[in-house]
C-alpha cells in the first residue's frame, strides 16, 4: 500500500510551497513552509525517498508537537517502530545540520550588540546580552546509569541550559547535563563557561551605561543559583537586603524572564517535554536541541508579537541551590563592584 496516500499526495508540493499565512499564529504551516523551501537540501543530507517526504516530516511534526510514542506513531503512519524511530532520528539530525548555523549561528559582536539594544528597548536593561538558566526535561532512566541522571524534583532528566535573546529566542544552547547537577554545576562545567573566560566568545568591549560616563561590561543575567563573574550577574542575597539592592534585583528578574517565557513557550509548543523522553541520551539530546532550534525557526517565521504572558513556564526549573562545590558560586571583587554600579544605576533611574 501506498503510504503517501494515506494523507497527502505528491501533487499537494506545488500548492503547500507557498507562503502561510503567518498572522495565523499556525506553527504547523510554518513548519511546513519551511520543509519545502529546504526540500532539496533536506535530502542531500538523508537516505530519504523524495515520495515519502511528507510522511517523515508528519513523524517528526506528531512526535515533537505531541509527544506521541514510536509505537503509536507506527500504527498511525503503518510502519515498523524501528522504522518510525529511524525517521525521527534521520529528521533531527538533518533539521539541525542545516538550521543552526541560520537560526541559532554563533553571535559576533554586532549580534551581541543588537541584543543588547533589544534589552535595554525591551526591558530597560542596558548592556545585557542575554539571560540564562536550565531546565530539566524529563527522560526515561538509561540504562547502567545508577542515580546519575535522579534530580532533587524525584524524576530522571536530562538538563538544557539555554540563553535567550530580548525577543525569547534561544542564542546558545548546551545539553546532556545529567539530572543531579545544580545549575551553577552545569554552567561550571559547559562551553559557555570556558568560552567567558578565556575570551573566545566575541564579547563586545565595555561600553558606557545609557545617560552617564559610567563604563561597563556587557553582562549575562542568571538567577540565584549562578556564580556573579564579571560577565554573568545574579541577584543580592535575600538576606539583609536592602531597597536599592531590592530594587536592582527586581530589574534583574524582570529582564531575566526572557528564558522563563522562552522556555515557556517552547513548553507549549512541543509537548514532547510533558513525558519523559523514551530514547537513549544520545538521542535525546538531538531531539531536545532540535525542539529548540524549532522553537527559532518558528519565531523567525511567525514574529515575535505574541503575548508571552499567556504561556506558561511549565518546564521544571533547575535546582535553585548553592553547588556543594562553593568555588563555583565565589565572585571577585570586581565583578561586586560591577553589580553595585549597575545598582546605583537603577537606583537612580526608576521606572
Amino acid at each position: 500500500m501506498n503510504i503517501i496516500k494515506l494523507k497527502y499526495c505528491h501533487e499537494d508540493t506545488q500548492t503547500s510551497a507557498s507562503a502561510p499565512d503567518l498572522k495565523c499564529g499556525c506553527f504547523l504551516s510554518s513548519f511546513r513552509y519551511w520543509s519545502f523551501k529546504c526540500f532539496q537540501r533536506f535530502f542531500n543530507v538523508t537516505s530519504a525517498r523524495k515520495k515519502y517526504f511528507h510522511v517523515q516530516i508528519d513523524n517528526i511534526n506528531e512526535y515533537l508537537a505531541t509527544g506521541t510514542s514510536f509505537r503509536a506513531l507506527a500504527f498511525s503512519f503503518r510502519m515498523g517502530k524501528t522504522t518510525v524511530a529511524d525517521i525521527v532520528y534521520a529528521t533531527c539530525s538533518a533539521i539541525w545540520q542545516q538550521l543552526v548555523e541560520v537560526h541559532m549561528a554563533r553571535p559576533t559582536q554586532e549580534d551581541f550588540k543588537n541584543i543588547a539594544n533589544d534589552y535595554y528597548r525591551l526591558w530597560q536593561f542596558p548592556i545585557c546580552l542575554g539571560s540564562i538558566d536550565g531546565k530539566h526535561c524529563r527522560m526515561k532512566c538509561p540504562a547502567k546509569s545508577g542515580s546519575s541522571f535522579y534530580n532533587y524534583k524525584q524524576y530522571f532528566s536530562i538538563i538544557l541550559q539555554g540563553v535567550a535573546d530580548a525577543n525569547k529566542r534561544f542564542i546558545s544552547i548546551e545539553v546532556g547535563g545529567k539530572g543531579k547537577q545544580s545549575d551553577g554545576g552545569t554552567f561550571h562545567y559547559s562551553t559557555l563557561n570556558s568560552l567567558m573566560d578565556n575570551g573566545g566568545l566575541h564579547i563586545p568591549p565595555p561600553d558606557n551605561l545609557p545617560g552617564t560616563t559610567l563604563e561597563s561590561p556587557y553582562v549575562f543575567l542568571g538567577d540565584e543559583a549562578y556564580p556573579l563573574k564579571i560577565h554573568l550577574m545574579r541577584p543580592f542575597p535575600s538576606r539583609n537586603l536592602n531597597d536599592k539592592n531590592e530594587y536592582f534585583n527586581k530589574r534583574l528578574s524582570r529582564a531575566r524572564k526572557c528564558i522563563e517565557c522562552a522556555s515557556g513557550i517552547l513548553y507549549a509548543k512541543w509537548r514532547i517535554f510533558s513525558k519523559p523522553i523514551e530514547t537513549n541520551v544520545e538521542h535525546a539530546c538531538l531531539i531536545i536541541k532540535t525542539a529548540c532550534l524549532l522553537h527559532n525557526v518558528i519565531r523567525d517565521l511567525e514574529g515575535n508579537d505574541c503575548n508571552s504572558q499567556n504561556y506558561d513556564t511549565n518546564l521544571t526549573p533547575g535546582a535553585h541551590y548553592a553547588d556543594l562545590n562553593r568555588r563555583n558560586n565565589s565572585s571577585s571583587q570586581a565583578a561586586r563592584n560591577i553589580r553595585n554600579q549597575f545598582a546605583n544605576y537603577f537606583w537612580d533611574r526608576k521606572i
